[in-house]
């Protein structure tokens, strides 16, 4: 019998345990079965990648960067969904507000979600940072940090900093423009009371990561199986539209300089004073 490729997922939502479900019936049916172990955190599954529990690790963009500092560059970018890459994060204002250059944020509050996610706290505030504005001196962050150590997968930092905006309690707030889309379209965001005032360059999200002592053999027929699913084919669109993908790509860590220079510049991860 194959020994099962050990797989980590962090449990960010109760739909995560369906989709492995169907993914890991996907690849037992291909000769390629996984043990999936769920994790309550990132910190933890880095963790647990780190001591050797795990072949393969379902990370966030920040997830890939933390264990990438933690192993000295002990890790690769193995695959990632269509919808990982080239994505941006919005700074969106109230129309009747009149705010029409990010310059106007000055001395003004802006909503953002949890302290740890990429899209919605640490890249806007970089993106601010390079359009002249410095948190804490130039604006008030107000932060949102909803289950933090989940790097905002969960959404709800990011939900409640929109309704700071939309109550009138903060001048901007900011989201993934995936966001901005799925709330344009279901009513939750009014676009004719809301407007993108400005939208950060483009960045990377989650990556499939393995340690580079990993087997080629077992990742190349694990890589074999995830690049089969097929979005043409009923069966699988099931998982891969509750996963937001129509294909699975090769990895790649380009589009993480961002999110790289966010917490260097934030000093995310040096121990607080």
């Amino acid at each position: 019998m194959t020994t099962p490729i050990r797989v980590g997922a962090v449990l960010y939502d109760p739909k995560v345990s369906v989709i492995w479900d169907i993914i890991g019936q996907f690849f037992e049916a291909r000769g390629v079965p996984i043990d999936v172990a769920f994790y309550e955190d990132y910190d933890r599954q880095v963790s647990a990648h780190l001591a050797g529990a795990l072949d393969i690790a379902w990370n966030s963009p920040l997830a890939w960067l933390e264990a990438q500092r933690r192993s000295k560059d002990g890790f690769r970018a193995i695959a990632m969904r269509d919808t990982d890459r080239d994505r941006t994060s919005h700074v969106v204002v109230r129309r009747r507000d009149g705010i029409g250059r990010v310059d106007a944020l000055r001395g003004r509050v802006v909503a953002m979600g949890a302290k740890d996610s990429p899209q919605a706290t640490l890249i806007p505030i970089e993106h601010l940072r390079t359009n002249g504005l410095s948190a804490g001196r130039d604006y008030q962050v107000r932060r949102f940090d909803l289950l933090e150590g989940l790097h905002g997968d969960h959404i709800g930092g990011e939900r409640e900093a929109l309704r700071c905006l939309q109550q009138g309690e903060a001048a901007a707030t900011c989201m993934l423009d995936l966001n901005w889309q799925t709330w344009t379209a279901d009513g939750t965001i009014d676009a004719s009371e809301l407007a993108i005032l400005s939208t950060t360059s483009a960045f990377d999200h989650c990556v499939f990561t393995v340690a580079r002592a990993f087997s080629e053999e077992r990742e190349r027929a694990w890589l074999e199986a995830l690049f089969s699913m097929s979005y043409g084919e009923p069966s699988h669109r099931e998982m891969m539209d509750l996963e937001g993908l129509k294909a699975w790509l090769p990895g790649r860590t380009t589009g993480f300089e961002l999110l790289s220079a966010a917490i260097a510049n934030q000093r995310f991860f040096e121990p607080a004073r």
